[in-house]
């Protein structure tokens, strides 16, 4: 379909795959660097791929929307449904979503892989549709957890497609750009279901409005990948050369189509399969890149910052913060933090950023980077080890805990789901996101089943000073096992990580 529409106005020749191939062997081997297009050097402009980005992030705005949804209503959930008090039943409704994210992420690289990013999209805003309605009609609990269920489901599935999508459809000049929007995207949808939960105390049944709201986005969102172009890497591993050149032409421009087939035609490799195999993502060559994308996902949830977000209700309650203000400021430092990541990421990188939020150290930049991640956490232990009295423990308590969301949301938020699409090879792209994330999901339930038993038994200074570690040990991590991947492509990318035998 894509090749048709877009065939008749095209500038340039098409060729086969073997023929880029010919002529990207024979440009690398030339003295004459005058004969390769200028394209290498000149970018192509970002207002082309901007739409489909944008339409994709809708699945991380309804990520988050989903996370918070339940948040202020819970309450009033509990007492129409019929478990009020049921502490169980109530940490079911939140949990049994966590649990569809976790099956929804580890099938989404299969599943991207086998019926394409925009389908996988569509398909992810199915279940959470049908959960959502669901749980907007309920009368009972058991409803309700299988709306909840279903809707994980979909939220598995649209956080590894957007990063993968959103890395393969953007110019590498503005990747890193576009690829902050999906925090921006997640941070909004956070803050439109606290702000949207509000009435729920004063209007009888509002949760269920709540839960129906959330299937218009979704709507959008299936409707809107009917007019958003294919991956042209998904579809040059598919042998449909013609259609990716369309879809590189629909988002880059036709003078931009022919150097970035070519640089698709330099990782073909003759001697791999198409079909990878599960085992290969944990053996030989890959193991790698797997093992650093895991790893950079299990440290981002052992930072703390889940355990943040637990703890944070009550730490505001004991300031005198009322719930919604609290939920306001959590929100306004995670949106901050976002949006500065977004203007920086391609500008200082993605290591520069990563490492800037899990160590911190004092910068000039934009809003003087006093104190970051590490360092907000000691303002957690010195806090709760304090034993002065009055307000001013509980302010410093309270001004650190935002200054850890803010310089979470700088680099360890957004860049783990950027940088793992850009080091991973093109032909264990989607499955290895699916293994990562499925890392982040497990380590995430596993922080939050155990995190107020340990609060009870080991105390905030001793919990908070093994996050402050965790977050030490991020850094070094990073410092010694990350590339920077600023304004490379990613053919050049998977070179320089898995270089040809």
């Amino acid at each position: 379909m894509w090749g048709h529409r877009t065939g008749e106005f095209s500038m340039y020749k098409r060729m086969s795959p073997r023929d880029y191939t010919v002529v990207a062997d024979v440009e690398d081997s030339s003295a004459v660097s005058h004969s390769i297009p200028d394209q290498e050097t000149t970018n192509p402009s970002w207002r082309l791929s901007f739409p489909h980005v944008l339409a994709a992030t809708i699945s991380a705005f309804l990520f988050g929307y989903h996370l918070g949804v339940v948040n202020e209503p819970l309450e009033s959930i509990s007492f129409d449904l019929g478990f009020n008090g049921n502490t169980l039943a109530e940490g079911l409704v939140v949990s049994t979503c966590l649990g569809g994210a976790l099956i929804g992420s580890l099938f989404s690289g299969w599943i991207a892989d086998g019926i394409g990013r925009r389908r996988a999209f569509q398909l992810c805003a199915l279940p959470m549709i049908v959960g959502a309605s669901i749980s907007a009609t309920t009368k009972t609990l058991a409803g309700m957890l299988l709306g909840r269920l279903l809707v994980g489901t979909g939220m598995g599935l649209g956080p590894p497609v957007a990063s993968l999508y959103v890395t393969e459809v953007s110019p590498p000049f503005v990747r890193g750009t576009y690829g902050s929007f999906i925090q921006i995207a997640t941070c909004l949808g956070l803050m439109g279901a606290l702000l949207f939960g509000i009435p729920v105390r004063e209007i009888a049944g509002w949760w269920r409005i709540c839960f129906w709201v959330s299937t218009v986005p979704a709507g959008i969102l299936a409707l809107s990948m009917m007019f958003c172009a294919e991956s042209p890497h998904w579809l040059y591993k598919q042998g449909r050369t013609v259609e990716a050149e369309a879809e590189f032409e629909r988002l880059l421009g036709g003078a931009h189509v022919k150097f970035a087939m070519q640089e698709l035609s330099k990782l073909d490799r003759g001697d791999e399969s198409d079909v990878v195999h599960f085992s290969e993502l944990f053996y030989g060559r890959c193991f790698r890149v797997v093992f650093i994308g895991s790893t950079l996902f299990a440290l981002q949830q052992l930072s703390g910052i889940n355990a943040i977000f637990y703890f944070s209700s009550t730490v505001f309650k004991n300031a005198g913060v009322p719930s919604d203000l609290a939920n306001a400021f959590v929100g306004i430092a995670n949106l901050s933090g976002s949006v500065i990541a977004m203007v920086l990421m391609d500008k200082l990188g993605r290591k520069v950023l990563l490492l800037w939020s899990f160590f911190g150290m004092p910068g000039l930049y934009v809003v003087h980077f006093n104190t970051m991640q590490a360092v907000s956490m000691a303002l957690q232990v010195v806090a709760t080890s304090s034993n002065m009295l009055g307000s001013g423990t509980l302010y410093l308590s309270v001004g650190g805990m935002l200054m850890f969301v803010f310089t979470f949301a700088i680099g360890a938020g957004p860049v783990p789901g950027l940088l793992l699409p850009e080091i991973f090879p093109s032909r264990i792209r989607a499955k290895a996101m699916a293994v990562c994330m499925s890392v982040h999901w497990v380590v995430n339930f596993f922080v939050g089943l155990l995190f107020l038993r340990l609060l009870e038994q080991l105390g905030p200074r001793l919990l908070y000073t093994i996050f402050g570690t965790f977050c030490m040990m991020a850094v070094v991590f990073v410092k010694r096992n990350v590339m920077e991947t600023k304004g490379k492509s990613l053919q050049e990318i998977e070179i320089a990580l898995l270089p040809p035998i």
